[in-house]
């Protein structure tokens, strides 16, 4: 089943739930408990405002998240983050197509 994001996806998301976009701890609880919000952030920054990523599996959604966690963090110099099941969970719940 095809998990897809866009900015348009993740303001519709919020906007379904009632949450505004500064409502860090709304959107941590949303997107899979402490650090969700990062998450959230981190998938803003990873699709291109204008366009659409979709992904045919969970792995995969899993593995481009992650991938670009350790790219930006790689070009900060830090340690990356390491995406929870918990959150991927969450996401991918979020950003499945409606069959």
């Amino acid at each position: 089943m095809p998990f897809t994001l866009s900015h348009r996806r993740l303001d519709d998301i919020l906007q379904q739930h009632r949450i505004k976009p500064n409502d860090l701890s709304a959107i941590d609880k949303l997107f899979g408990g402490a650090d969700g919000y990062y998450w959230y952030h981190t998938m803003r920054h990873l699709c291109p405002k204008t366009e659409v990523i979709v992904w045919d599996s969970k792995e995969e959604l899993r593995a481009a998240l992650q991938a670009h966690e350790n790219e930006t963090a790689e070009e900060d110099e830090v340690k990356p983050q390491v995406l929870q099941e918990a959150h991927v969970k969450a996401i991918a719940g979020l950003l499945q197509d409606a069959g």
